[in-house]
């Protein structure tokens, strides 16, 4: 099993409780966060702006993602540039298309060019991939986000589109790739084995990572005995 000190990718906490994100700051693998509207709706936040700003006061060092959620595109670039302005951390989330489906690439050439660093979201797709990497090709560092979980639960392997994907965009060297809704923790390993350059995960997954390098004996044992325990505590009797 790979030692954590050698992973080449990059682990990013996605969430929006603040008392879990805090913990995370202060764990030195975590070099970045995200968040989105529903995880902080999750998370029961009512300001969105209120709530991003107090996050940025106790993180002001390491990447932040927030989103922008009108479904107009001229009301995403302004909310676009009034997120940006909250601090040289942040990145804005755009999300691939509105929910017409409509592409967003125009609007992220757009906020690209004015210097907004973005963070283009819920991409699937290679063609996604290409089309957004090209609109972000001349702007500053920016992320792409391809929800590989998503597409691990339609049935399909993540692993050949994430794979092709960080090859589209090693010629784009401002733009980073990220392995976005990971499943099991199994899939940090999968993202660093192609060269994937980031992976988010929540606290649950994260809170995993104690377990890497186990020895499976131990662990199969502290399986049975938990087993039996629960069985007891149930009071349960045949």
């Amino acid at each position: 099993m790979k030692v954590l000190a050698y992973l080449r990718v990059k682990l990013f906490a996605d969430g929006a409780v603040k008392v879990g994100m805090l913990v995370m700051y202060y764990n030195p693998l975590l070099l970045g966060f995200t968040t989105n509207p529903t995880l902080m709706r999750k998370a029961e936040v009512h300001d969105y702006q209120t709530f991003a700003l107090d996050i940025l006061r106790a993180i002001p060092d390491r990447p932040i993602s927030f989103e922008a959620f009108s479904d107009d595109f001229g009301d995403m670039a302004q909310q676009a540039r009034k997120i940006a302005q909250w601090g040289e951390n942040v990145y804005v989330k755009i999300p691939v298309t509105n929910t017409w489906g409509e592409s967003s690439a125009d609007l992220v050439r757009s906020l690209a060019h004015a210097g907004v660093k973005l963070n283009v979201t819920a991409l699937m797709t290679l063609d996604q991939v290409q089309r957004v990497s090209a609109a972000l090709a001349d702007g500053p560092a920016a992320f792409v986000s391809v929800f590989a979980g998503r597409i691990a639960d339609t049935g399909r392997d993540p692993m050949p589109v994430m794979a092709a994907a960080v090859e589209l965009l090693r010629m784009y060297p401002n733009i980073e790739l990220i392995w976005a809704s990971p499943r099991e923790l199994l899939n940090i390993f999968q993202a660093d084995s192609i060269g994937c350059h980031i992976i988010t995960a929540t606290n649950d997954i994260l809170a995993k990572l104690r377990l890497v390098g186990k020895d499976l004996h131990d662990y199969s044992l502290e399986t049975v005995k938990m087993l039996r325990d629960d069985a007891v505590k149930a009071g349960y009797m045949l």
